[in-house]
């Protein structure tokens, strides 16, 4: 593997740990809005279908597979109601867990340019940037309304490539849709998957140049 100029991240997942945050907003989205209560596995199920990136998305089709038609903003409003809080209430995205280590990113800022492509609106993202990494500066920034096609798409790899002409892409992500977009923009993927085994026959299927099961095995990677 070639030594890249600009680490790019994809953050839930790989920097962010969301199972309480993300995926249990999905979760109480579909049981708020139809009365049904879904499994974190089933949501890992569509995800590795490919094409559900975008969660307030992904509530309505398993709204729609339960038998529940429900209007796109109506979830979305629901599920912001549950993430970002509502009345005085704590949104679940302070449930979220930073996973690097203290000093990981300072040390790989010192030999790297660092990135982000995210499916979060930028907001989001600053929320827990700034309470968990206040001190590290990720340029470009790529979120949702930065691009016009989501994940699969390239648009956002793309973007980052554009605007950095003559330096190599090495993107980090959890998911299939992170893997194709990054072989749809002819970026080097590293697959973030913890040790399930579908995502990582996924992420061979995608042509990973590595696979680690967590974002702190970066450094070993690198060298």
């Amino acid at each position: 593997m070639v030594k890249p100029d600009i680490l790019v991240f994809d953050m839930d997942g790989v920097l962010v740990e969301v199972s309480e945050s993300y995926r249990e907003t999905v979760v109480q989205t579909v049981h708020r809005l139809s009365g049904n209560t879904i499994t974190r596995e089933l949501i890992q199920d569509y995800k590795n279908q490919g094409g559900w990136n975008n969660d307030w998305a992904l509530s309505q089709r398993i709204l729609r597979d339960l038998g529940h038609e429900v209007e796109y903003q109506t979830v979305v409003d629901q599920f912001n109601k549950l993430f970002l809080g509502h009345n005085g209430t704590e949104g679940l995205i302070h449930r979220e867990c930073w996973i690097p280590r203290p000093g990981l990113f300072a040390r790989l800022a010192e030999n790297f340019q660092l990135a982000i492509f995210t499916g979060r609106l930028r907001h989001e993202a600053d929320i827990t940037l700034n309470r968990s990494a206040p001190g590290i500066r990720f340029h470009p920034m790529i979120c949702a309304e930065n691009v016009q096609r989501g994940k699969p798409d390239p648009e956002g790899l793309l973007h980052i490539a554009a605007a950095n002409r003559g330096k190599s892409l090495l993107y980090f992500g959890d998911i299939v849709d992170d893997a194709r977009s990054s072989r749809a923009a002819g970026v080097p993927f590293v697959g973030v998957a913890g040790k399930n085994r579908e995502v990582i026959r996924l992420f061979q299927e995608e042509d990973a140049v590595a696979i680690l099961d967590d974002i702190n095995e970066i450094e070993e990677l690198l060298r």
